[in-house]
């Protein structure tokens, strides 16, 4: 369905980097330490 709306083309560019940036976020904040994730 979301891939439908954005296009097979534009997916791939736009992922990449929501990935990243979703990495760049999500590996810090895991290395901050998991009670905070569980918290």
């Amino acid at each position: 369905q979301f891939r439908r709306v954005n296009g097979h083309l534009h997916l791939p560019a736009l992922r990449t980097a929501l990935e990243q940036a979703t990495a760049a976020t999500v590996v810090p904040a895991a290395h901050d330490g998991p009670v905070s994730n569980a918290a």
